[in-house]
């Protein structure tokens, strides 16, 4: 049951911690609209009165308010600027103060709401103006009520009665001043994530460009001298040869000999940029998939591996970890690797398969090949109890 549910209804690809990170940050800065929602409908539900055309157009205000103050939020998280979207949600909120009535904690919560959708825009000291001025124009453009609204559907206290109303009035201002301080905060940490991993790709192109640079290094120390040699002895030989022949294939030895000694620098060089250490592929694998949040069990040889041949299993366990990682639901992987019988052989095992044809991709076709030209073999398919199995069997004496 559990296959034919993950086979007709696959999960979506997981999402990195900070893709998590960026949606909830989004969710969180949208407390102020619905709060404002929330006093509105209250308010309304306890003024319990039919709907008039000021209230439907103010109605159609606030999701326009809406609107724009989301699109604000998108734009603060993403890095740009929205002063369009500021200067008319701030117009649009001072309207719907001057034509939705007193409520303080109905319509009132409109410019608050502006206030910390503005802050997520604005630098300290414009965060300070703005917050301090839409409180004091909620206050002002309140008091032109009756002094009775709601707190969430309950009747707000009326205005004989000082301390009760001072006490929400107090309220209401320090709700008015948190708020915006709240956005900024959750928006500095989300831009410290944000730069903390924008660091991390730029050491990667980073490192990259270093290890091309060095090579391109090594390959003219390399090369350079040898093929500067080869140039002049040819010119010599090209020369002697009509002077002196036996002198001319002397220096045509030289090159040989330089061609030679230049080849194997060259496949040294080369060599060392190929192989890949196994022990260290196999604690990245396993490093990458624990953080993917699926369970990874290792079990590594014994003995020391050839190199070549560690080579090409760590090619295996890159692959496998890479289709891990994009073709399945997996919450746990084993990564066993064993020597017998004149052979090593492979299997990564995963409990997410999503498909049971037993088709490759174009990775898995390319590995295969790799594999063959040392005599091995790659299967991968699915096996019992819902899991997904690759295989790698090389024989040892196709190992150079």
């Amino acid at each position: 049951m559990r296959r034919s549910v993950l086979h007709v209804l696959p999960r979506r690809r997981k999402r990195t911690s900070v893709e998590r990170l960026r949606r909830f940050t989004l969710w969180s800065l949208t407390t102020g609209i619905l709060l404002v929602w929330l006093g509105v409908v209250a308010g309304i539900a306890e003024a319990r009165s039919g709907p008039t055309p000021v209230l439907v157009l103010g109605l159609l205000g606030l999701v326009v308010f809406s609107v724009l103050y989301m699109r604000m939020v998108k734009a603060a998280v993403a890095g740009l600027a929205a002063n369009r979207e500021l200067v008319a949600s701030g117009a649009l909120a001072a309207v719907l103060l001057l034509t939705q009535g007193g409520d303080l904690w109905a319509w009132g919560l409109v410019a608050p709401a502006w206030a910390a959708g503005a802050a997520l825009l604005l630098g300290r000291v414009g965060t300070a103006v703005v917050t301090v001025g839409a409180a004091a124009a909620a206050l002002l453009l309140a008091s032109l009520g009756d002094g009775y609204g709601t707190v969430f559907g309950h009747a707000m206290i009326a205005p004989s009665e000082g301390k009760d109303r001072s006490a929400l009035i107090g309220a209401f201002v320090g709700a008015g001043l948190a708020l915006p301080c709240a956005n900024r905060f959750q928006l500095w940490f989300w831009e410290v994530v944000r730069s903390a991993e924008e660091g991390k790709e730029a050491q990667a192109r980073l490192a990259v460009t270093e290890e091309r640079l060095r090579f391109s290094r090594d390959l003219h120390d390399l090369v350079g001298h040898s093929l500067s040699a080869i140039a002049v002895k040819s010119e010599v030989a090209a020369k002697l040869s009509k002077v002196d022949a036996e002198r001319a294939a002397g220096e045509m030895d030289e090159v040989r000999g330089l061609a030679r000694e230049a080849l194997k620098e060259i496949r040294t060089a080369v060599r060392g940029y190929r192989t890949v250490d196994l022990d260290a592929e196999l604690r990245s694998m396993t490093a990458v998939l624990e953080a993917d949040g699926i369970r990874c069990t290792l079990e590594a040889p014994g003995g020391q591996v050839p190199e070549e041949l560690g080579t090409l299993l760590a090619w295996v366990v890159r692959e496998g970890t890479t289709n891990v990682l994009r073709h399945s639901s997996a919450t746990r992987c084993r990564i066993a690797i064993a020597i017998r019988d004149g052979a090593a052989v492979l299997e990564m095992t995963n409990d997410g398969v999503r498909t049971v044809d037993g088709r490759g991709g174009t990775g898995l076709i390319g590995l295969s090949e790799r594999v063959a030209a040392m005599g091995g073999t790659v299967t991968a398919g699915a096996g019992g109890a819902g899991e997904f199995r690759l295989r790698a069997m090389i024989p040892l004496e196709g190992v150079r």
